[in-house]
């Protein structure tokens, strides 16, 4: 019993749950969100040429699942500006990032190690985001599970859903940069912690919702934290989608891998779907379609 007892979460849970987020962990959150601006090319020549629109563009990124959730529920967007000590934290740590003499602060928070801990508690706000945005739906939807999802979703991965109107106001425009197509970790993680928390929310998960969210922190922020320090940019859901994913909806999910080498991108990662493959599916051409092959790579070299 008393094993059993120490391992219990309910109580370690609970108390995670009442850590408040502002300002030590919203700090965490708006710094490695406004670092992900600046990783975005032309985004220091903006600061400098656009100062006011390289702000917007900050805030997009620190307060655009705000933004989105209020557009689905129907309520004010600019209401989460009414924030003051929110926007002038975000505000400070735009400016510091971007005008800091020397660049030291932006070289301080790019250390690895201090980069790391600042991605781990970025993880703990956007479980806590989900979370609330699941109960703030259901209580304008009491029954809405597709609603509460989708805001659960949002205020998860906003920013990201929106990336597309933050590329313009930085003047850029890349519709094939659109998250839906080329989902990242963050995104499908917010997506299936929406339905992990509709589902308690609902009743129809038997855990409470303190001990959720505990569990499905530790779950990101792992994540997180081994894909920010190895530089890798896949998924641990990669798997598990290589197996589901050609059987419910066809195979089409290799043609997108396919595709994805073409890009350029991460053209090494996917040696299973090369030409080899390809030709092994087709076995016989006619000279006209080899000769025509011929033209397409010949173009593509001299391009």
């Amino acid at each position: 019993m008393d094993l059993l007892s120490a391992l219990s979460l309910g109580e370690l849970a609970l108390s995670f749950s009442r850590v408040p987020l502002f300002p030590v962990f919203d700090l965490s959150y708006f710094i490695v969100s406004i670092l992900y601006l600046k990783y975005e090319p032309g985004a220091v020549e903006l600061s400098r040429r656009h100062p006011m629109a390289s702000w917007l563009c900050a805030m997009l990124h620190c307060f655009g699942s705000y933004i989105l959730a209020d557009l689905l529920l129907g309520e004010p967007l600019i209401d989460y500006f009414s924030n003051n000590s929110s926007v002038l934290l975000a505000s400070a740590v735009w400016y510091l990032i971007f005008f800091c003499p020397l660049d030291l602060f932006y070289k301080c928070v790019c250390f690895l190690p201090v980069k790391l801990i600042f991605v781990a508690m970025k993880e703990v706000v956007r479980v806590r985001k989900i979370a609330v945005g699941i109960h703030h739906a259901h209580h304008h939807y009491h029954h809405g599970w597709f609603v509460m999802i989708a805001t659960g979703w949002v205020k998860g991965s906003g920013v990201a859903l929106m990336s597309n109107f933050e590329q313009l106001l930085r003047g850029v425009w890349k519709p094939e940069t659109n998250e839906l197509l080329h989902m990242s970790f963050p995104t499908k993680a917010s997506l299936y912690g929406a339905i992990l928390f509709t589902l308690q929310q609902t009743r129809w998960l038997p855990v409470s919702k303190a001990t959720l969210i505990f569990i499905f922190t530790m779950f990101m922020v792992s994540c997180k934290v081994f894909l920010t320090a190895t530089h890798s940019h896949s998924s641990p859901f990669d798997a598990l989608e290589a197996y589901i994913c050609p059987v419910l909806f066809g195979a089409a999910w290799g043609g997108d891998h396919h595709h994805d080498n073409h890009g350029g991108s991460h053209g090494g990662s996917h040696g299973g779907g090369g030409p080899g493959a390809q030709h092994s599916a087709v076995p016989a051409k006619s000279k006209e379609e080899l000769s025509e092959g011929s033209r397409k790579k010949k173009t593509k070299k001299a391009d």
